[in-house]
């Protein structure tokens, strides 16, 4: 049971490295949402203004850190708030795919659960 928090990890980290690289790579077919939705004029915003290349580079760099095992605590920092945008845009925009910020979400959720470290500062009344 206390691999299991690494195992996660590693997982949340082979996630972000994968995904995070295809935006320059192109390995992988993501399928675009339909043209004139709100999930579109958003792919289209954040792509087209570089904001998208910001955060595929702490995407990559959060799943390096997480595979690496140095950092985590920064890495779980950096992803965190990648986590919850594609929670939040799968949720409003999407309205579907749940699958994605559903798994991101648990394996978030476990690996941070084995930083007691760092849950234990991030909570500190000071």
């Amino acid at each position: 049971m206390k691999h299991i928090p690494t195992i996660a990890r590693l997982l949340l980290g082979l996630i972000f490295v994968v995904f995070g690289f295809n935006m320059w790579f192109h390995y992988i077919n993501i399928p675009l949402p339909k043209e004139g939705t709100p999930a579109a004029n958003f792919m289209f915003s954040i792509y087209g203004s570089g904001y998208l290349d910001v955060v595929k580079v702490l995407e990559v760099t959060g799943g390096l850190l997480l595979l690496s095992g140095r950092f985590t605590n920064l890495a779980l920092t950096l992803v965190g708030p990648v986590v919850v945008n594609i929670a939040l845009y799968h949720f409003f925009l999407v309205k579907g795919g749940y699958e994605m910020p559903v798994v991101l979400g648990v394996l978030s959720l476990v690996a941070l659960s084995g930083r007691k470290d760092y849950l234990s500062a991030l909570f500190a009344a000071k």
